[in-house]
């Protein structure tokens, strides 16, 4: 071998050696303990929902304790969850209803539900479950809130001091300075009532003067379309997670769904999608989300990145 090669050759080999490390360090398994978590949704009528649910299911930073069911039907939506983790791969993650509530919504799910030999005969009360997961685990549990606040309300009502225990609450709801429809692309529209808050404003009142931390995604930061080229994409995986946003997403039964939810789950996982900044909210006795003076109540969202958004969603619902 010339010495020029055998130069060479060394130089190549020191490199190697040098890489290896880096490597070793960069595939190591991270040993932070999951967050845990227990999210509140009403599934069902809209899509959104089963999203979060899913993008739940495929971040391995969260520890699922429960998920429970608020909002008309709540026992339904429980068989709906029950089918839908089962056919996961998941049927060991609790549920939990709901007081039943009159049917304001469309139920556009409902059979899912119904064609379901996955349901439980029945399932736990919804607050209580939640108070009891909180007392096991004092300053330990993010509540991720994605329906009508009911269950929440319910279990301030019945035991405020455990509720005060929670590491913190992320909230879709609200509506800041963005309505419906507001997009960023045309004029602005005005804030509006938004559906979470508007079906239990006590119950939100309540929520933002708790004192637990709260973060809130509202309808500025979360009119997230998913367009016909996500949807042929995701809906093409053949994976059991995929096949059944699928036919939830053809029983929801319109085109281009908005995935207000799941930016709550994104947002704990990776903050960075949704920027927070503190505020002083208040929920009026309309449904209103005003900004108002004092000290803030709440971290909230005003603007996401759609596209950071979808590149941290897809690759995560697709994966097998």
């Amino acid at each position: 071998m010339s010495r020029l090669r055998a130069v060479r050759t060394s130089t190549l080999l020191l490199a190697i050696l040098s890489f290896v490390p880096l490597l070793s360090a960069q595939s190591a398994p991270s040993t932070a303990l999951p967050e845990k978590i227990i999210i509140d949704t009403d599934i069902g009528d809209d899509i959104d929902d089963a999203f979060a649910v899913a993008l739940a299911l495929r971040s391995p930073e969260l520890q699922i304790l429960g998920i429970t069911t608020t909002f008309g039907d709540t026992e339904t939506r429980a068989k709906l969850l029950d089918r839908f983790l089962a056919e996961v791969g998941r049927p060991e993650i609790p549920v939990a209803a709901g007081v039943t509530t009159p049917p304001k919504g469309t139920f556009t799910q409902r059979r899912y539900a119904e064609n379901n030999h996955f349901a439980k005969s029945s399932h736990p009360d919804a607050d209580a479950f939640l108070l009891d997961q909180i007392r096991r685990s004092p300053g330990q549990i993010t509540l991720i809130a994605i329906g009508p606040l009911m269950n929440i309300g319910a279990a301030i009502d019945k035991d405020p001091a455990t509720f005060r225990k929670l590491k913190r609450v992320i909230l879709m709801g609200g509506s800041i300075k963005r309505g419906y429809g507001d997009l960023g692309f045309g004029p602005p529209t005005p804030p509006q009532p938004e559906w979470n808050i508007l079906n239990d404003i006590p119950s939100a009142q309540k929520l933002f003067a708790s004192g637990v931390p709260l973060f809130v995604m509202p309808l500025d930061a979360t009119q997230l379309k998913l367009d016909e080229v996500k949807r042929a994409f995701l809906f093409s995986q053949g994976t059991p997670l995929a096949d059944a946003l699928t036919l939830l997403y053809h029983q929801w039964g319109q085109q281009t769904p908005a995935l207000f939810d799941p930016m709550t789950i994104a947002f704990l996982v990776n903050p960075a999608l949704c920027p927070v900044q503190p505020m002083h909210i208040r929920v009026d006795d309309k449904g209103f989300t005003r900004p108002d003076s004092g000290p803030p109540n709440a971290q909230v969202c005003l603007d996401s990145n759609p596209d950071a958004f979808f590149r941290f969603l897809l690759p995560r619902l697709a994966a097998p």
